[in-house]
């Protein structure tokens, strides 16, 4: 288990964007029955989502929010010495998006700009790369960009996945004040259960091709998806999230002199509710720390962790404010963070149709 500890480092502020078009999940019956999909939503606790339009990439996003952020906080540009864009649906193969983002956000040539490419633990990885990268140099202001667009690389016509997914973006400023104290996180992975969520072709290990794009019955229930779109081993991923999430919780704490009472809030991967409730169950959580956006955003992978502290605590982090952070996911990897926020200032929520803020 790989902890890493970090001083006088945190987030000043935070907003996020979401595509307009909202899908509301009881309603989605193009190919499912209404009976199917209220039983899904049941279970699920996803009532609706946000999908990206044809326009409209994680960059976007990530764009709208960054420069709403920016706005909110009278930002000067040229102090942004560091950004750092996490996706797993960015723009192109290459180049990085972070370059791309760098430039469209009028930041100056010596910003230093990198993407990190990981699934849904991948705001705390971000953080922690930040973080360590803050910590030890004379970087004076960094922006962590972290957007999704999973709404492009899972079937509709897959039961398993298609009332899950849902898009955003987030913005989060990182700046150097000992007034943040010490921040705690831990990261792991386990590659040999790589194939529980994945898209097995459109990479360099299996190209695109005529065949890859084609989508295909794939199980006994008429399931379709072809091999560029995503799969999930959902019973595997629970059996995977319920032992090894609660495990990794408790160890940070230990490792951190902490009681699991004594966090302001307790922020989870927006997987599903039923993943979420059985792991506060299990950890006797108090549910009041613990907001939700699982019905209003389902799954937005990486984005889940900060999209849902923007949603949902804006106007809370006032004063000093100590948040447990977890999220699990593709790879398989997962993550525990222990970070203070002080002050933290939280911008509205901004609308993105065709590519631009609405």
């Amino acid at each position: 288990m790989a902890f890493v500890q970090y001083e006088g480092v945190g987030i000043t502020a935070m907003s996020a964007a979401v595509p307009k078009c909202v899908i509301k999940n009881r309603a989605y019956t193009d190919v499912f029955s209404s009976k199917e999909a209220n039983e899904i939503v049941d279970k699920t606790g996803i009532e609706e989502r946000r999908f990206a339009d044809s326009e409209t990439c994680s960059s976007d996003l990530c764009y709208a929010a960054a420069e709403k952020l920016i706005a909110d906080n009278h930002i000067d540009r040229e102090e942004i010495d560091l950004l750092v864009f996490i996706s797993q649906t960015p723009d192109y193969r290459m180049p990085a998006t972070s370059v791309t983002l760098q430039h469209r956000l009028g930041l100056p040539h010596s910003t230093i700009a990198f993407d990190i490419n990981l699934g849904c633990s991948a705001f705390m990885y971000g953080l922690s790369v930040v973080y360590g990268m803050m910590e030890r140099s004379g970087l004076r202001k960094a922006l962590l960009l972290d957007g999704e667009t999973r709404s492009k690389v899972y079937s509709p016509r897959d039961r398993r996945s298609a009332f899950l997914f849902g898009d955003g973006g987030v913005a989060a400023l990182i700046e150097r004040d000992p007034k943040f104290g010490k921040s705690t996180i831990s990261m792991n992975s386990d590659g040999s259960r790589a194939e529980l969520i994945m898209i097995p072709a459109g990479g360099y290990r299996k190209m695109s091709s005529a065949e890859t794009v084609i989508e295909r019955v794939i199980d006994e229930y008429g399931n379709m998806r072809s091999e560029e779109q995503g799969y999930m081993q959902g019973g595997d991923v629970f059996n995977f999230v319920i032992r090894e999430i609660p495990r990794d919780i408790k160890k940070t704490l230990t490792y951190a002199e902490k009681e699991i009472d004594s966090f302001d809030y307790v922020v989870f991967h927006q997987a599903n509710n039923f993943i979420n409730s059985y792991i506060a169950k299990k950890m006797k959580l108090d549910t009041s720390k613990i907001p939700s956006t699982i019905a209003k955003f389902g799954n937005t992978s990486s984005v889940s962790v900060p999209l849902t502290i923007v949603s949902e605590l804006q106007g809370k982090l006032d004063g000093k404010k100590e948040l447990l952070l977890s999220a699990f996911g593709v790879g398989m990897t997962w993550a525990t963070g222990i970070v203070p926020f002080v002050d933290c200032k939280i911008s509205d929520i901004v609308e993105v149709e065709h590519g631009h803020a609405v």
